[in-house]
């Protein structure tokens, strides 16, 4: 079994008054070991309709590769993935101050060549369709570096609330944020709600840089993954069940 994390008062109150915490060294050598074989094993799975989402990308290397960019619903058919999606519903669980459920979860792998995330709060993605508020947790699987693309927070303006869905944060949106580097080592684990101001630079180091997410909501209200899931097929469905007649745009 994986351990726990277990954050004190003075962690809960840094997430409350920044948007997002790093807590360093989450899980030690051997567990990470086990995560970074589950993540291989997702890779080695077929694509196949009807279970995990795979979606691929162009590297940005010139060299037209295809790659996997990231593979989401993935504890509905990977036992070690259902149990670290499980033991993080804890530590999220003391953030909000209630028990959490899970929204959704996906393990982003920018792979030498992959593409960043320009500056968003996870929100404008047509979240608050589902619940009022989320908490995301990432586990540093690689070492994030500046280089290979790490995570890069903007603390305190998620205070502000949503600025709008569907659409990137705006430079007069943007005025005032101070967006920091988040350097993360294998078992670091990151939280941050949904209005915290984030984002990443492409991967053009040779090494891949995977990061698995787990998105939680009050467990009061509701459990949404199913629906979330199933709406999100209709407009962005994994790359095995595209249309290839159809032009698909991932906006946020």
């Amino acid at each position: 079994m994986l351990s726990t994390p277990v954050l004190s008062d003075e962690q809960i109150d840094t997430f409350k008054n920044d948007g997002y915490l790093v807590l360093r060294q989450a899980f030690d050598a051997e567990e990470m070991t086990r995560i970074e074989t589950w993540a291989r094993e997702l890779v080695a799975l077929p694509e196949e309709t009807g279970k995990h989402w795979v979606y691929h990308e162009k590297s940005l290397k010139g060299d037209d590769a295809d790659l996997i960019s990231r593979i989401e619903n993935i504890a509905p058919f990977h036992d070690g993935f259902a149990e670290l999606s499980s033991v993080l519903k804890a530590p999220v669980a003391q953030l909000l101050g209630e028990k959490s459920a899970l929204f959704k979860e996906k393990v982003n792998f920018k792979m030498p060549g992959g593409d960043g995330f320009k500056p968003h709060q996870d929100s404008q993605a047509g979240w608050d369709e589902y619940a009022d508020f989320f908490i995301s947790v990432l586990v540093s699987i690689d070492e994030a570096t500046e280089e290979n693309g790490c995570l890069q927070m903007c603390g305190g303006h998620h205070q502000r609330g949503l600025f709008k869905s569907w659409e990137p944060l705006t430079d007069e949106d943007m005025a005032g944020m101070d967006f920091v580097l988040c350097p993360t080592e294998p078992g670091d684990v990151v939280f941050f709600d949904c209005f915290a101001p984030h984002a990443s630079e492409p991967n053009m180091t040779e090494s891949t840089r995977r990061i698995y997410y787990a998105t939680y909501n009050r467990a009061s209200a509701g459990d949404h993954m199913a629906q979330y899931y199933a709406d999100k097929h209709k407009s962005f469905p994994p790359d095995i069940d595209r249309d290839p007649a159809k032009e698909y745009v991932f906006r946020v």
